[in-house]
């Protein structure tokens, strides 16, 4: 099972850089979860296809789709939850 987590950020927004070190420190721990940086100004179609309206929004998805959705910074814990949840 392939998990991924889509990191929805943009470079004026203050909140997405406080959850860039939180980001960082995950993809340290979890070697095996593709985690992928999109900045939505550069990348406007596939925030919009991933109905993205605010910043940061974190989408943990596995190969059957979207597992979990967080909008605005989101604790390590929280985002770990959603790993298990996608089966890793």
């Amino acid at each position: 099972m392939t998990v991924t987590l889509k990191d929805f950020y943009a470079d004026w927004c203050g909140p997405c850089k406080t959850q860039d070190p939180i980001l960082e420190d995950l993809e340290e721990t979890y070697e095996d979860i593709s985690f992928e940086k999109i900045n939505v100004d550069e990348q406007q179609d596939v925030a919009n296809e991933y109905q993205v309206r605010s910043l940061p929004t974190l989408i943990v998805e596995n190969d059957d789709g979207v597992v979990e959705r967080f909008v605005g910074v989101t604790q390590a814990e929280d985002i770990e939850a959603a790993f298990q949840e996608a089966g890793t």
